[in-house]
């Protein structure tokens, strides 16, 4: 397909521009891989494009120029011919926020409208489990997204050491952890929710909204919400999307499934639910094919 160049045209509508090139919706609808049907409802106005995924997506769908990659707010394409490129056209990485509370609200406007959520942290306290947490209110929303939720594993090795380095006990910890997985088990009667523990040391804590993704890091003195916030989004062949994403899939491969599909078990450093008449150990997630 012929680059596309923008030009201002006053008083025409996307439609009209479009057709002075010669380019029908189903021709936009095949180079983007958006359907003919959002294609029509940008062009006719019924829908805004606001999202820099896709964005970016429409430019390079359309071979867009530098020049018209600008006035959508984009970095120049990349050249695919060198072997090092300036952060600015490797868009992965969009935005940085100082802390957790410097993004909320992009966050939440994120949650509001995705389809899928994914969540790793220690405990999501601050996250889901309370009623004023970042992201409840867009959780029990009338059509809530699909989400999936791992939580630090009340029998792992690395909880006393998480606990240590933020100053609580591990039964503290451990209780929390279990306070936030009963509120989520409340959540799961009304929608798809699914919760895993893992057994890994924390060390990431991410956010998915459909494509959009924020990323913190766990660390020694502070925990996840005092930590810089990358908001990133896909890109393609981008590196670290796809490997954060491939992170998130390994861990729910070996985690423990403990709400959803019925399921609901706790296992904190109290062993609660085994060897008590509580309820017997959950069983690991099946590998993937």
């Amino acid at each position: 397909m012929r680059r596309i160049h923008v030009q201002p045209i006053a008083r025409q509508s996307h439609s009209q521009q479009a057709a002075n090139y010669g380019v029908s919706q189903g021709r936009l609808a095949a180079a983007t891989g958006m359907a003919q049907g959002r294609i029509s409802e940008i062009a006719n106005k019924r829908r805004r494009v606001e999202r820099l995924d896709l964005f970016e997506r429409i430019a390079g769908g359309l071979t867009m120029p530098d020049d018209a990659r600008r006035l959508l707010g984009l970095a120049p394409a990349r050249d695919s011919t060198g072997a090092a490129f300036d952060l600015g056209t490797w868009p992965e990485v969009v935005r940085v926020y100082d802390t957790q509370a410097a993004a909320a609200a992009e966050i939440g406007q994120e949650a509001a409208t995705a389809r899928e959520v994914d969540i790793l942290a220690v405990r999501g306290f601050g996250l889901l489990a309370l009623n004023d947490s970042l992201l409840h209110a867009h959780l029990t929303r009338p059509t809530p997204p699909r989400l999936h939720v791992l939580l630090l594993a009340g029998d792992s090795p690395a909880l006393a050491r998480r606990a240590a380095e933020i100053g609580e006990s591990p039964l503290a910890l451990a209780s929390g952890i279990d306070l936030a997985q009963e509120r989520l088990h409340d959540l799961a009667a009304e929608g798809d929710v699914q919760v895993h523990r893992y057994q890994a040391l924390p060390v990431w804590r991410l956010i998915r909204c459909d494509t959009v993704w924020y990323v913190a890091c766990f660390a020694a003195g502070w925990e996840g919400h005092a930590s810089a916030v990358y908001k990133m989004v896909e890109a393609l062949a981008g590196p670290l999307v796809a490997g954060f994403r491939r992170m998130f899939e390994a861990m729910l491969d070996e985690s423990e499934r403990t709400v959803g599909d019925g399921r609901s078990t706790w296992g904190g450093p109290r062993d609660r639910g085994r060897g008590q008449g509580e309820g017997p150990r959950p069983e690991r997630r099946p590998r993937r094919p």
